[in-house]
């Protein structure tokens, strides 16, 4: 199987802030501009690139998910795995390639996200060259594949020191790079490797699958709606499509309080605890009973089984 890698030309600043942050599971690699990215599918390799004069590779990941977002909502989303300390640091570094925009006005601007995980930092003495077939005029991204001899030869780098960084125990596992939970080794042999979704990358593409709406009232103002866990993680539950709605902000906490459910049939169910403890909850009641809005595509739909669990172990039904 050929697989594609792409190298991109990287913020030095972003670069230098993650490095220092070895725990993260993801990181927000953002655009100045509101672009699309399809250059990968999920499981491919992105890497970091260093601004000319370096022309070095310095790290990467695996490519998950790509979205455009308001740059409030992907702090709010991922926070340091932008690259930044605050959010007013990460416009600031945004700002810089852009024209016209002033990085202390209130107004938002929307950026291009590409979401990875499992993310490396290489040591300096690790950095790898770029390609031959790099252009000193590429100011974004180039990408490569295994089926060719330079995307190949790249593979086999990462792969190279990755492997020394786990036999030297500077990564007991690359964040599930080298090895699967069976033990399957992941490279050597070009393949995909399946990204683990963390909470920033679960919160985008919940809202994404949900067409940026809520599942329950339809409502659209994206600031006002909450990527939900139906399990939480802290209970077993993953970081993936069949374990997430869409929900406006008062549901959420209502969901997760258990106050409301959604049946394995899809229906919105109100308990009765909300009028008997508050004396009030109409505007929820009316929608007692009602079929939520979940996405066509029946990967993304609520696993029936997590519905139940949340029916039976946190609805005061």
């Amino acid at each position: 199987m050929d697989i594609k890698l792409v190298v991109a030309v990287t913020d030095g600043n972003w670069f230098k802030t993650l490095r220092q942050k070895p725990h993260l599971d993801e990181v927000n690699f953002w655009a100045p501009s509101a672009t699309n990215f399809n250059a990968l599918r999920p499981g491919e390799l992105f890497l970091f690139k260093l601004h000319a004069p370096y022309n070095v590779i310095v790290g990467g990941g695996i490519f998950a998910y790509s979205n455009v977002l308001p740059c409030s909502l992907a702090w709010e989303a991922f926070g340091e795995a932008n690259g930044a300390d605050s959010l007013q640091e990460m416009r600031n570094r945004i700002s810089r390639y852009l024209r016209n925009v002033d990085p202390h006005e209130p107004s938002d601007f929307k950026i291009g996200c590409r979401i990875l995980t499992q993310p490396f930092f290489l040591e300096e003495s690790e950095y790898i060259e770029v390609p031959p077939t790099w252009s000193p005029n590429i100011v974004s991204l180039k990408t490569f594949s295994t089926g060719e001899s330079d995307g190949r030869a790249l593979w086999d780098e990462v792969n190279a020191r990755l492997k020394f960084r786990q036999s030297t125990g500077l990564m007991t596992d690359p964040a599930g790079i080298v090895a699967d939970p069976a033990g399957k080794s992941l490279f050597g042999k070009p393949q995909l490797v399946k990204p683990r979704l963390g909470q920033g990358a679960f919160r985008v593409l919940v809202t994404d699958i949900y067409e940026r709406r809520c599942a329950v009232t339809r409502e659209r103002t994206l600031p006002a709606l909450d990527a939900a866990h139906i399990r939480p993680f802290s209970d077993g539950g993953l970081h993936e499509a069949r374990n997430g709605l869409l929900l406006r902000r008062d549901i959420h906490g209502l969901f997760d309080s258990g106050y409301v459910t959604v049946t394995p049939d899809l229906r919105f169910e109100v308990s009765g605890q909300v009028r008997e403890e508050f004396e009030n909850g109409r505007d929820y009641y009316d929608m007692h009973g009602n079929r939520i809005v979940v996405p066509d595509k029946v990967a993304d739909q609520p696993d029936p089984k997590v519905l139940s669990w949340h029916n039976e172990k946190i609805y005061k039904g």
